[in-house]
């Protein structure tokens, strides 16, 4: 019986049933650290290990080997992902229904749209720290602003977390008119709220204190679970001045071309298909159509993203060394990926002053060409960018499309079978099964006396030791809902219902109120819709979904007078 198979039937405790309190040292010695490396918004294609051209050399190093999966999943956006990522369970269980940010008063009170991590489920790093782990923590939290819904709270011994789901990358919207907007940053050290040394860029601070807290307790002899959350390559668009000028002219081509470059480099890595087409660019004006003016502007916007994922990768390389250095890396697993797909969306300006009538200047922000990148700058890159970014998928983050939920990851290091590609259907619900799995722990039905949500993810350890590429069953429904678009995946054929209107993230327009069907080991692009062809297939799927929603308790919309809120 495996230790994930005893869920039910005991608390979290070691296999071998050596007391919490007083570990053998020949069990702490075998028992793997964890390191967890989150990006923000990262594309599938954006490492070289993924067919991108910026300079990713350590991630690339690790993903190429140990093993990149081509089909794992999250959530939509970024803090539901973060939520399944944390307790195995889907985020309609785990409290972020909804983002928090998007949560309406007729949510308000409703089971599973708490809008923080809830009471229903335990954190990995809960799980870990009663079973002998030391818990860390460094980035973005976006599970709660109050102290007692931070990381502290949840299972982290050390911690620095930014609250919200983003910030300015070199802390200057912690004050004044920032906060007079209700558009500042919050940060929490060890649960105390601090300031962020304005100034210092982000990625570079986050790894600072990870590599702080793993130093502090090199005397202990417990393993380690490390959460390293990023906010880069999230917008605003922001990195050093050195870091962008590596990338001055490198996007001048446009965004057709770097697709059809980087979807090239997949087909050459083995990635996809030989003959795999991109699903054709929605909402996207050709680059040929746009004025010189406007190029400079968005190749611009493009270099600074890619700094922004060269930086990621400068500091992940930090945090590697360092674990290098105290004899810590060979007995590391480390897991990495991005919270969902690239961010597709026009930004100018933070959402809480949008439409407002001088806002943004406010704020102080300048989003000339020649700022940008800097800290007063506030702008995204847009859905050309995006859509190259996940090509050859379909969408961007905020759809439940392969373009919104496929995210590049992979996972290196102790008893990870690497030098491979893994093209199973894996999810983010994974992940806190296969860390307590590692662990030699069991998920326990109950903690700190009150009834807990059993994993709906499965572990990995098969998967990392090359004896399958699947967990899922071709018959396991795995069901997907955000902003009222929604997603069922049942092996290889996937359903998608994308409304028409109902919600403004990233943008309107791209639905059409109708189910389509996709068979994603032909079509992974989502290109073709199968529903005529395959009604009964449609019809099942369909259903499927029905019964995820009511068991998950997801909220529809509600129905015009004499309509029904189910398509």
């Amino acid at each position: 019986m495996s230790p994930i198979a005893r869920a039910q039937a005991s608390p979290a405790e070691p296999v071998d049933q050596a007391p919490l309190g007083s570990p053998s040292a020949e069990r702490e010695a075998s028992r793997p650290n964890f390191l967890v490396i989150v990006a923000d918004d990262l594309g599938w294609s954006d490492l070289g290990a993924f067919g991108g051209e910026i300079a990713t050399p350590n991630l690339d190093a690790l993903a190429t080997g140990g093993v990149r999966f081509t089909g794992f999943h999250t959530a939509p956006t970024c803090s539901p992902t973060r939520s399944m990522l944390l307790s195995g369970v889907d985020n309609h269980e785990a409290g972020i229904g909804t983002m928090a940010e998007s949560l309406s008063p007729s949510l308000a009170g409703r089971p599973g749209y708490e809008g923080y991590l809830n009471d229903r489920v335990a954190s990995i790093a809960e799980l870990l720290q009663q079973g002998g782990y030391r818990t860390l923590m460094s980035g973005k939290w976006h599970l709660g602003l109050t102290e007692d819904r931070g990381p502290a709270a949840r299972g982290f011994e050390h911690s620095f977390a930014l609250l919200q789901g983003l910030g300015n990358h070199f802390g200057a919207d912690q004050d004044g008119a920032w906060k007079k907007a209700k558009a500042n940053t919050l940060y929490r050290q060890d649960g105390k709220l601090v300031r962020f040394p304005v100034g210092r860029y982000s990625a570079d601070y986050f790894a600072d204190q990870l590599i702080s807290f793993l130093d502090g307790g090199a005397k202990d002899a417990r393993p380690f679970f490390a959460y390293l959350t990023f906010t880069t390559p999230h917008w605003p668009m922001q990195a050093p001045a050195e870091t962008i000028a590596k990338y001055k002219g490198c996007y001048d081509a446009g965004y057709e071309v770097l697709r059809a470059e980087r979807l090239d480099r997949q087909k050459k890595l083995g990635l996809v298909a030989l003959d795999q087409q991109p699903h054709p660019l929605d909402g996207v004006k050709p680059w040929a159509s746009l004025t010189s003016d406007e190029k400079a502007l968005e190749a611009r916007k493009m270099e600074v993203y890619a700094a922004m994922v060269d930086r990621m990768d400068q500091n992940v390389g930090r945090v590697i060394a360092e674990l290098k250095r105290t004899g810590q890396y060979e007995n590391t697993v480390i897991v990495f990926l991005s919270d969902n797909g690239p961010e597709g969306s026009e930004i100018d300006a933070p959402f809480q002053v949008r439409g407002v009538l001088g806002g943004a200047k406010k704020l102080g922000i300048d989003n000339r060409l020649e700022n940008i990148g800097n800290a007063t700058s506030y702008v995204g890159y847009g859905a050309g960018w995006a859509q190259a970014n996940s090509t050859p998928s379909w969408l961007v983050k905020g759809y439940p499309t392969e373009g919104g939920t496929r995210v590049s990851a992979f996972a290196a290091g102790k008893g990870v079978v690497g030098n491979r590609i893994a093209r199973g259907n894996l999810s983010v619900t994974d992940i806190a099964p296969t860390l307590l799995d590692l662990a030699g722990l069991a998920q326990p039905t109950t903690f700190k006396g009150r009834p807990i949500l059993p994993f709906e993810g499965h572990s990995l350890v098969p998967v990392f030791a090359e004896k399958t590429a699947e967990v899922r069953s071709p018959d396991e429904p795995v069901g997907t809902e955000l902003f009222y678009r929604r997603a069922l995946r049942k092996g290889d054929w996937k359903a998608v219902y994308l409304p028409t209107s109902g919600s403004t993230y990233p943008r309107d327009g791209v639905g059409e109120g109708k189910w389509k069907l996709f068979n994603l080991a032909t079509d992974p692009a989502e290109s073709t819709d199968l529903a005529v062809r395959y009604p009964d297939k449609l019809e099942e799927l369909v259903a499927d979904w029905g019964r995820y929603a009511a068991q998950k308790g997801v909220a529809l919309p509600e129905a015009a007078p004499g309509q029904s809120s189910r398509p």
